[in-house]
């Protein structure tokens, strides 16, 4: 028994797993952050496990789709077995005297690669059942495409291996045929190998045919002739790194074509074969001074980044950010001279004519006015959003538009309104469509995470700079470029304007105002795009004399910005503005001085209530005189009252040291409305009995299980949603609806 004890414990595969864990532990963490975010542990509720799990290609996960991500795993695993190899062939130098060396070393050094393997097909098979809702041979076909991918990578890099054994063992034959017939003639030992000063002790391994063997002597090899047959091998392998490098830039080159919008696991996945490449290949030619290489490289690409050589920030589409001279200053004085009394009452007197627009479409003397507020929230909170407001229509018997005077909120609730309300537009222009229709729900619920992780891969990383031209501007693809073809291409390109495009319509109250709002980052002030100038938004309103007037905390982007043809931004750049989410969406530079950049609208108010209640309290006498009743239709994702104390019951010891960090952070949204509930309050304390307030929200079905907060919804999650609308709290909240009908 001890001899079979010893035989496993001094086994190559087993000798391997403990040198990853015992050097260059660095390596393990790409391993890890795989494991972690296909198991649901990393990144779950951005949905970071579905890309893994159900990749999509040409917008529907398919057998194709799941076979690139399985290739591009067989390119990662062929890169650590590469750099692994080029790192630890010290330690088994028998290696290099027999044949295919470096096949025999990935057999033996499978242990993770195959346990991951398998723990991904687990959870696919339970993600594809449960979330996807596939049933047992498309859950099958699935699969087949997965291993397909994945062998038929790891058939051409036997190949070019087996290619690259055979030039090596061509040059250097004979020199090796010598050394053994030397060693053979003088031998009177035994033939089984004696490990060196540096080597690990291996009494077996397996050899291509994966039976067990005993490794041999190398004594007779001199180092010299041994490094030349490993360095051999490494610069073949070194040859295969570089070529996934320069597929995946080909691929951000040609990221417009839709056959190579890869899925993003896919590009993930060879992102990590390069940087587990280039760890390896840093440790292996500066060693203990990698570190210090990697500031130096830091600090050349700041000092471009500083002096403009170098400028990868994203932009605002349509905006002019030529002539600097122009730019305006982004100072207390300059704010407070746009807000001025005159400019303000200036503003408030076209909303006042585009108010009586709307009362004179109006079917009564004093009619019902609908305020809509919705939340962030990424693609749950779009879908439900898209929902909520067909079923309000119905109900409405189609007047729920015509009644809306104003749109407002952040993120993900407002790509849903928006592509509502333009919808509704559409129609009003006699064109042949249906905004009851199922099937625009099912277009602004399509994933946009893709496209955005792959571009961020392929283009912002690795990338070349790409530029593209719009109304006359230049600006860099990016990932944020990637996010608005997607959602255009959804929408079916119906968004694809300015803002200006929208005055006129807004300003005969054709359709209802919409405010696009973002939060500038070094202030926390809100940035309003709107079609129309809102300078009367730019403060709280000063209803006594003796109360002094606040600093300005908001900026009109329209005046501000005007130099810089503020009306020509594009609506789908004011959505991404309003929808960037951190990291996943990069944040978009304003062109100021000092430039400014501006983030996600749920920063300062994820449901846009702060806005609606300044915008009624400005125009309180006038809505009073004018309107039997305001409503205040608030669509949000998630509880009014959330109880739940998950953080608390996967509670560990680490949080006695975590939670005084992260009490913000969990507690943002839970801050937001507390404060807003204070002042939705206030307002309708000062307002009177005829302003009234409906909630619609989405609870998931089982508790703790909600959609993912993502730009990407699984099938389950669709459902879930759907489902929400039917609930209690909201099928009161349609009932309540319908008495002001």
């Amino acid at each position: 028994m001890k001899k079979y004890i010893l035989g496993f414990w001094f086994s190559m595969p087993v000798q391997l797993l403990f040198l990853h864990c015992k050097r260059y532990q660095v390596l393990l963490l790409f391993w890890y952050v795989l494991f972690a975010t296909v198991s649901g542990s990393f990144m779950k509720m951005f949905g970071a496990n579905a890309l893994f799990l159900a990749p999509e290609y040409y917008d529907a996960v398919s057998v194709v789709s799941t076979a690139f991500v399985g290739f591009a795993i067989g390119v990662f695993i062929m890169s650590w077995n590469i750099t692994t190899f080029i790192l630890h062939t010290k330690q088994f130098k028998f290696l290099a005297t027999t044949a295919q060396p470096f096949l025999k070393y990935c057999i033996n050094n499978a242990v993770i690669p195959l346990c991951f393997l398998l723990f991904y097909a687990y959870k696919s098979v339970q993600f594809t059942y449960l979330q996807e809702l596939l049933n047992f041979w498309q859950i099958a076909l699935l699969l087949v495409g997965f291993f397909g991918g994945f062998i038929a990578s790891t058939l051409i890099a036997i190949i070019y291996f087996f290619g690259a054994d055979k030039t090596i063992y061509y040059a250097m034959g004979d020199v090796m045929n010598k050394a053994n017939e030397t060693y053979n003639s003088n031998k009177k030992d035994s033939d089984v190998y004696i490990n060196g000063v540096d080597e690990i002790r291996i009494d077996w391994f397996f050899s291509a045919k994966m039976s067990l063997r005993q490794p041999r002597k190398v004594q007779h090899y001199s180092d010299a002739f041994l490094d030349t047959v490993f360095k051999r091998h490494h610069f073949a392998a070194v040859v295969a790194i570089l070529f996934s490098f320069l597929a995946l830039v080909f691929i951000g080159f040609n990221a417009e074509a839709k056959v190579f919008q890869i899925p993003a696991a896919a590009s993930i996945s060879i992102l990590f074969a390069i940087l587990i490449a280039v760890s390896g290949a840093l440790n292996i030619f500066f060693g203990n001074k990698a570190l210090l290489i990697l500031l130096f490289v830091y600090g050349g690409i700041n000092f471009l980044y500083q002096k403009n050589i170098l400028d990868p920030r994203n932009k605002a589409y349509g905006l002019n950010y030529a002539n600097p001279a122009t730019h305006p200053i982004y100072i207390k004085k300059h704010l407070q001279e746009i807000a001025t009394a005159e400019n303000i009452a200036a503003d408030k007197a076209l909303y006042l004519k585009i108010l009586n627009n709307w009362k004179a479409k109006q079917r009564s003397t004093k009619p019902v006015l609908y305020v809509v507020n919705v939340s962030g929230g990424g693609l749950r909170s779009a879908n439900f959003t898209m929902q909520v407001l067909q079923k309000l229509n119905k109900l409405s018997k189609g007047n729920i538009m015509h009644q809306t005077v104003l749109i407002n909120g952040a993120s993900g609730g407002m790509l849903g309104a928006a592509y509502y309300r333009e919808l509704f537009y559409l129609q009003q222009q006699h064109k042949n469509i249906n905004i009851n229709d199922y099937s625009f729900i099912e277009n602004i619920s399509k994933d946009l995470l893709n496209p955005i992780f792959s571009s961020f891969v392929s283009k912002d990383l690795l990338g070349p700079i790409q530029k593209f031209t719009f109304n006359k501007q230049q600006y860099i693809k990016d990932r944020g470029f990637a996010f608005e073809q997607k959602l255009n291409a959804n929408t079916n390109f119906i968004l694809d304007k300015s803002i200006k495009n929208y005055a006129l319509p807004e300003f005969n109250a054709a359709i209802p105002l919409m405010f696009f709002n973002s939060v500038v980052t070094q202030d926390a002030r809100k940035m309003i795009v709107a079609a129309n100038p809102v300078r009367f938004l730019m403060q709280q309103t000063q209803q006594k004399q003796s109360l002094q007037l606040n600093d300005v905390d908001a900026i009109d982007f329209n005046s501000f910005f005007a130099k810089q043809q503020s009306s020509d931004i594009r609506i789908l750049s004011a959505l991404r503005m309003n929808a960037t989410f951190p990291y996943a969406l990069p944040n978009t530079a304003l062109p100021s001085n000092p430039i400014i950049d501006v983030m996600d609208a749920g920063l300062r108010d994820n449901y846009g209530q702060e806005t609606a209640l300044r915008f009624l309290d400005v125009f309180k006498d006038w809505l009073q005189a004018n309107t039997s009743k305001v409503v205040l239709l608030k669509i949000r994702d998630r509880d009014l009252e959330n109880w739940s104390h998950e953080n608390e019951q996967q509670k560990q010891f680490s949080s006695l040291v975590t939670q005084p960090f992260l009490v913000l952070q969990n507690n943002w949204y839970r801050l937001q409305n507390y404060a807003q509930q204070d002042a939705l309050a206030y307002f309708a304390s000062s307002y009177g009995s005829n302003f009234k307030v409906i909630n619609w929200q989405y609870e998931p079905t089982v508790a703790n299980n909600a959609a993912a907060l993502s730009f990407h919804l699984t099938a389950a999650e669709k459902q879930d949603i759907k489902k929400s609308l039917t609930n209690q709290l909201n099928a009161a909240a349609f009932t309540s609806f319908l008495k002001d009908q």
